[in-house]
């Protein structure tokens, strides 16, 4: 129920909201880090395009200044809520892993169940996980598996992978340096500093997922977070009553949503950020269960939205409105971009699209092949 006395307003407005709040439109961010803590969290299984995410809302305008930063330890790559990827910042793990972790856990015991990770062998698996990490060692997956199979414990394969989700989940492990291009995990409590402000209390830490949340991906709906975390639209509620004016409401299509009431209201980069290629899983296009952004006429997707399955594009979003899609391929010599825009405004978007295109490359740091 929709409470009286609020302000409607347009999808447009919380449109422009939401991409001044995440700094998609707004001043940049001083770091890939700042990013991250001011969303929270970020969804990150695919792990090159989330770093762009990161470089778009930031100053860090390269794959490998992001990278660097998440080598650093100032943020990790771990499953945190929901039964994926996530980049979250070292001194948030923790107490997110504290509210979340358990009924993500619970979410997953029936393919537990077929994949027959009984209880023994999943304490057997993190213990030994935790003493081949111990001392400072990083391994990867790959390096991992096959001393895993020589103690008898799971190996290589889809086991193994929920083996160190479960690990991540009970916060004996996140991701350490890479190696090369490849993720690698290290024991948590020797990869993070100990938090600086834990939580007292469960209702201490809703009210700052719930304040975090809307602050960071607002304005946004109870349903967008009951999605986004692993909580009850009760919880929600209650984080709500509890964050008193710490956030705002207004009504956008129907629904209540939530903001911070201090965020940049506006876009204030001006006309060379007109065009954005979104990630597939970018939380702009992804945290919005009821009110995505307005399309086109004739989209090429008509009234599909993007399936989580098309990794490697996204969402091309000028002016605030979702004009098409596009897709990156990236070889030793180039990084070629192909979009396929409306035909009802291609005339009128190519020059902000290309513009866009062409930070993507220089993030990347190779040149661009461009093809509409």
């Amino acid at each position: 129920m929709i409470r009286d006395g609020l302000r409607t307003r347009s999808l447009e407005w919380a449109v422009s909201r939401r991409l001044a709040t995440q700094r998609l439109t707004s001043p940049a961010l001083p770091s890939a880090a700042d990013a991250v803590r001011t969303l929270l969290a970020v969804q990150a299984q695919d792990a090159p395009l989330a770093t762009w995410s990161l470089g778009l809302r930031s100053r860090r305008d390269t794959h490998g200044a992001v990278r660097a930063e998440q080598d650093a330890g100032t943020f990790v790559r771990t499953h945190v809520l929901r039964p994926t990827w996530h980049y979250v910042a070292a001194e948030d793990l923790r107490w997110l892993l504290g509210l979340t972790s358990a009924t993500v856990e619970r979410g997953m015991a029936s393919r537990h169940r077929q994949l027959e990770l009984d209880d023994r062998t999943i304490a057997a698996s993190i213990d030994a996980v935790a003493q081949l990490l111990s001392g400072g060692h990083a391994l990867t997956r790959k390096q991992l598996g096959p001393l895993l199979a020589d103690r008898g414990l799971p190996g290589p394969g889809e086991r193994l992978a929920h083996v160190l989700l479960l690990a991540e989940l009970r916060g004996v492990v996140c991701s350490g340096p890479h190696d090369g291009r490849e993720h690698t995990y290290a024991l948590l409590e020797e990869r993070l500093a100990p938090d600086p402000d834990p939580p007292a209390e469960r209702d201490e830490s809703l009210v700052r997922l719930v304040t975090r949340f809307f602050h960071g991906h607002g304005p946004a709906g109870v349903a967008d977070l009951v999605r986004w975390a692993a909580v009850t639209t009760r919880e929600v509620r209650r984080g709500l009553d509890a964050a008193g004016d710490r956030l705002a409401a207004a009504v956008v299509e129907g629904e209540e949503q939530w903001f911070d009431p201090a965020a940049p209201p506006r876009a204030s980069r001006g006309s060379r950020h007109r065009g954005l290629l979104l990630p597939t899983f970018d939380e702009v296009v992804l945290s919005y269960v009821r009110t995505p952004f307005p399309r086109v006429e004739e989209h090429v997707r008509g009234d599909r939205r993007l399936s989580p399955a098309e990794v490697g594009g996204g969402a091309v979003v000028v002016d605030g409105r979702d004009v098409g899609t596009w897709r990156r391929i990236v070889s030793p010599t180039a990084v070629r971009v192909r979009v396929h825009v409306s035909p009802a405004v291609r005339d009128a978007t190519l020059e902000p699209i290309h513009g866009a295109a062409e930070r993507l490359a220089s993030f990347v740091g190779l040149p661009l092949s461009f093809d509409v």
